[in-house]
């Protein structure tokens, strides 16, 4: 079954997304991000250079031929070919992501603003919908 866990109020949403995939990475996971759109994807590939400072955090595209070999993949579209991996999906898309089932974790990061939030409601009624127990964590309060 699908672990399901809500960050919301993350005032930086790629800062919040790549804090949790450094440390889903440095515990030994396997981190596939997807992102609403390229524009952000470009960001977070960028933040993946230079956070933590002084430190590599191995990343590549759902597209790179490398991505199954590769701790922390990332792209606003999911895989055609299937995801790389099934074991943590960090989404910051507005839709559930299709075939989240498959992965061990499922981590959803959601913004202070209702654009964010109304989208996060509905992921939430549809995972509880499929028999799933999300948690919510409060990063406005860490």
């Amino acid at each position: 079954m699908t672990d399901i866990h809500f960050y919301h109020n993350a005032e930086d949403l790629l800062g919040v997304a790549c804090h949790l995939a450094v440390r889903a990475f440095r515990s030994g996971r396997k981190v596939a991000v997807l992102l609403p759109d390229e524009a952000i994807a470009r960001q977070l590939d960028q933040l993946l250079w230079t956070r933590p400072p002084m430190d590599f955090l191995p990343h590549t595209r759902f597209t790179s031929p490398l991505a199954a070999d590769t701790p922390i993949t990332l792209g606003d579209t999911p895989p055609a070919g299937g995801w790389p991996h099934d074991d943590v999906l960090i989404n910051l898309a507005a839709d559930v992501p299709p075939g989240y089932e498959r992965f061990k974790m499922v981590v959803e990061v959601v913004g202070t603003d209702e654009a964010h939030k109304v989208p996060a409601r509905n992921r939430w009624r549809h995972y509880a919908g499929a028999g799933l127990a999300p948690t919510a964590h409060n990063t406005a309060s860490s």
